[in-house]
């Protein structure tokens, strides 16, 4: 009765198995931009924005920070950078501590 029952069980766990199919494809998934925006407020001046815009924002010209500037003014806000979740972290921190009223950072 050992053998037979030793038989049987030995006999499932040699019974072939099929491996699922194996793909050699990796799917990678792009990490989310994220878009930092001024909002216009009472109390920042055009020139205090724009300089801040200069100050903390990489690549920021004058020109370009003034564009911006007057639409935050004239539009209610504006997106003054978009990209990786770690800089506009920085960025959008940057601009709220020099005052700047900043609406939460959004995913592109």
């Amino acid at each position: 009765m050992v053998t037979a029952l030793s038989a049987a069980v030995y006999g499932m766990a040699t019974a072939p198995t099929v491996a699922p199919e194996r793909t050699n494809q990796v799917l990678s998934k792009p990490y989310p931009n994220y878009k930092v925006i001024v909002l216009d407020d009472d109390f920042n001046t055009f020139q205090h924005v724009a300089e801040c815009l200069v100050k903390y924002i990489p690549g920021m010209t004058g020109d370009r920070a003034w564009d911006l500037t007057n639409q935050v003014h004239y539009e209610g806000q504006a997106i003054v950078w978009v990209g990786p979740q770690e800089p506009a972290e920085l960025y959008h921190q940057q601009l709220r501590r020099a005052g700047l009223t900043m609406a939460p950072l959004e995913v592109a």
